[in-house]
């Protein structure tokens, strides 16, 4: 399974994570005392979550030979009217799906690693190294 690292010092929010031999910075935009050198944790959320959901779109419309010349995951993490947090989707393609297979692209995007991941919650052991 996927390891990672982060690190931060004293240079105000900057963190540099490690993930899967990638190096990635995270920060907080300027108006929580950051610098915006990266993406807030929650910017990452979500690119997680768009990435897997392309990803997986793009290998169900390759094994199904659809012809999907891309895809286009918008995010945007809000609250519902209950005050929850909440991530609203709108996928858009290029290409000639037909409105069967966009249908069955939404329903691919619901059964995502991420998302399921996402919806189901998850256990965080946390221990003193």
């Amino acid at each position: 399974m996927a390891r990672g690292t982060a690190h931060i010092g004293k240079d105000s929010y900057q963190t540099t994570i490690e993930v899967s031999g990638h190096t990635l910075t995270g920060d907080e935009p300027e108006r929580n005392g950051g610098h915006d050198a990266g993406p807030a944790p929650y910017d990452f959320v979500l690119a997680g979550l768009g990435a897997c959901t392309a990803i997986t779109l793009r290998m169900y419309a390759d094994r199904k030979q659809w012809p999907m010349d891309a895809v286009d995951v918008a995010l945007q993490l809000t609250r519902d009217e209950n005050g929850a947090m909440m991530v609203k989707r709108t996928l858009s393609f290029t290409g000639a799906l037909d409105a069967e297979q966009k249908s069955r692209m939404a329903e691919i995007a619901e059964k995502t690693p991420v998302t399921l991941t996402l919806k189901a919650g998850m256990v965080i052991d946390t221990t003193i190294g």
